[in-house]
């Protein structure tokens, strides 16, 4: 009678492959972290800089006062009489993005322009991912690492 045999591994071979695979998910783990990070705060940074877009453009389309309010927790731009919102997002902590500092409000003339002291710094961070959103009151808008 002919004996049979099953190709197989043996336990050397299956702990080897182990240790390999733990080696290499050691290695990149960290660094796909840290790319995740960054762009779930370069995204934050982004729905930043695409409210005050919309909130300047709501205001010239309008011929309107326009208000942008910027917080942790929400974007949203209404009218200045209205407390009804216009549109609304979750801020950047609903992706795990700090945003420290109060909830500030920007306020956009009918031609576009922000009024009072509205020139603003937002340091967004995620990690070790960081992004600052620096927001001019004259509307220029710039995304720093």
């Amino acid at each position: 009678m002919a004996r049979r045999t099953h190709p197989g591994f043996t336990l050397i071979q299956v702990a080897l492959a182990l240790v390999i695979a733990g080696l290499l998910l050691g290695i990149s783990l960290p660094r796909a972290a840290a790319f995740v990070d960054s762009a779930t705060v370069s995204a934050a940074a982004q729905e930043i800089a695409g409210a005050h877009r919309r909130a300047r453009m709501t205001a010239l389309v309008h011929g309107r006062a326009v208000v942008l309010t910027l917080g942790p927790d929400s974007l949203a731009v209404r009218l200045v009489a209205e407390a009804t919102p216009l549109w609304r997002s979750r801020g950047p902590s609903a992706s795990g993005v700090t945003m420290p500092g109060p909830v500030r409000e920007i306020i956009f003339s009918p031609i576009g322009l922000s009024v009072g002291l509205a020139n603003a710094s937002f340091p967004l961070s995620r990690g070790s991912a960081t992004r600052t959103v620096i927001l001019s009151r004259l509307g220029r808008l710039r995304i720093t690492k």
